[in-house]
């Protein structure tokens, strides 16, 4: 009865195995033997399951549960990487997940709010994954092309090929820049030129955290520059500060955005709002749309002063008086 029932198992396990490998050969054969190619976008944040079940929309694999099976037990799915890739529905589900852990032909680059263009670059040598020496001549010719652009280069996440023309990169960033402020209608101020919108919200985007207050700080400062008082706005002084003590074209600077000291508040610079009154004469910075939204459409307050306490939060005040207590308060001063 015993070698009955281990006979039976036997059988029930081989059939199982036979089963599986049946199966298993199905569904990671080709889809079919066309040659076509296909470019296939693999999006930043996306699970196998959603990898697997796109490929199969696109015709490149027979079974999406094979795929996230395929790259779990293999443990492949932390190595596919975000990009684009040229796939075939020729392709076994191996040759298919090897391509997609390989190099891919266009990467993402993720550019934040608030930096400079010298910044930017940097950005764009490490997201293209650029060595030396074409990582020397793509930040040179980015930073040539970008000369006049400083807060028209749009913060966005952009896909590129690997081999990109830094001129290339310039021209995206800016169409984008375009674009969205035409969306908001930052093209077509009647109180404002475009420059000064821009000028204004790279200010808002450097002196603010949120998107809250980023209104309320750009009445602020319409506010101050209303009354004919200075700006005194820390982030253009740190940018006049930069510029005096970084070489731009090398732009590996250790710090864009020092921490002022009073002497430091002395630079002479027309980007020191300290200084002098008025707006800098070029933007700071390259914002994002919540600081040109403030710009274009700023909250109307009485407010003259604000200030960020050690967590982050904001505090305002209408007088000099109010201020100073703020500064005492918040920050011990």
């Amino acid at each position: 009865m015993k070698k009955v029932f281990f006979i039976a198992v036997v059988i029930f396990i081989l059939s199982v195995a036979v089963g599986i490998f049946i199966w298993w050969s199905g569904v990671s054969s080709p889809v079919s033997t066309s040659t076509e190619t296909v470019d296939f976008l693999v999006v930043k944040g996306r699970s196998a399951s959603q990898i697997g079940e796109a490929l199969y929309k696109e015709g490149l694999i027979k079974n999406p549960l094979a795929f996230k099976f395929y790259v779990q037990t293999t443990g492949k799915s932390d190595q596919i990487q975000a990009g684009e890739f040229r796939l075939s529905p020729a392709y076994s589900l191996e040759k298919t997940v090897d391509t997609l852990t390989g190099p891919p032909l266009e990467l993402w680059v993720t550019v934040p709010e608030g930096l400079r263009r010298e910044e930017i670059v940097e950005r764009f040598v490490q997201g293209l994954e650029k060595e030396e020496p074409d990582a020397s001549n793509f930040r040179q010719e980015f930073l040539e092309a970008s000369e006049d652009m400083e807060g028209f280069l749009f913060p966005d996440t952009y896909l590129f090929p690997r081999d990109v023309k830094a001129s290339s990169v310039t021209s995206a960033m800016r169409n984008t820049f375009d674009k969205r402020i035409a969306e908001i209608g930052g093209d077509k101020s009647p109180e404002f030129t475009l420059e000064d919108i821009v000028t204004l919200a790279s200010i808002i985007e450097r002196e603010t955290k949120t998107d809250v207050e980023r209104p309320v700080v750009a009445g602020i400062l319409l506010n101050r520059l209303e009354i004919g008082m200075g700006l005194q706005a820390d982030a253009a002084t740190q940018y006049a500060l930069a510029n005096a003590r970084c070489q731009k074209l090398d732009a590996r600077c250790d710090n864009w955005w020092p921490i002022l000291t009073l002497t430091d508040l002395q630079i002479d610079s027309p980007y020191n709002t300290y200084k002098y009154r008025g707006l800098p004469p070029a933007p700071i910075a390259n914002p994002g749309l919540s600081s040109l939204k403030a710009a274009i459409d700023p909250a109307e307050t009485d407010y003259l002063y604000y200030l960020h306490d050690s967590e982050g939060g904001i505090h305002y005040a209408e007088t000099l008086d109010e201020h100073n207590a703020n500064v005492k308060e918040y920050l011990g001063k």
